[in-house]
């Protein structure tokens, strides 16, 4: 004899929750990208006599870095607290912004593997957040105070009389 099994309850998630979840994955993916690529060869000894990639250590490339790891940091809490056309409207242009970054971070990397795979799945993160902000659950317009609703037989009655 089978009992009846019963089915697990799948609330349905806001959009807000939603999109603060998949910056958050990013935001670890550049984490880990970043702390990964200290096994790399020659990286840390490059830091150590403060090289990074190209450029010099500096303030000026210290707080650019910063300034670029900001942007998906408060693309989470800006995804919570935003209005829903705000925010609609900035995770549009935010991560319409960050995709071409991300592929800028791959050019011209000898570890294209690593990097590229990181960049994929940051940009299909990105692309997730594209469509759920596209297609944002849209209400019907409310009725204007005192407003009655008529039916549409109603309605042509009311267009007659006129």
């Amino acid at each position: 004899m089978r009992t009846p099994q019963s089915t697990l309850d799948d609330p349905r998630i806001p959009v807000k929750a939603k999109i603060a979840a998949a910056w958050t994955s990013i935001m670890f993916l550049y984490a880990y990208v970043d702390i990964i690529a200290f096994f790399k060869p020659g990286v840390v000894d490059n830091i150590l006599a403060g090289r990074v990639w190209e450029f010099e250590v500096s303030q000026a490339l210290l707080t650019t870095f910063l300034v670029l790891m900001a942007i998906p940091i408060l693309m989470v809490v800006l995804s919570m607290t935003l209005p829903a056309r705000a925010n609609r409207v900035t995770n549009l242009v935010v991560a319409s912004v960050q995709i071409p970054y991300a592929g800028f971070n791959v050019v011209g990397e000898p570890w294209t593997l690593f990097y590229g795979l990181g960049v994929a799945l940051e940009v299909i993160l990105l692309v997730i957040i594209l469509r759920w902000a596209w297609t944002w659950p849209r209400t019907a317009p409310s009725a204007p105070l005192g407003a009655t609703s008529r039916s549409a037989s109603e309605d042509r009655v009311v267009a007659r009389e006129r």
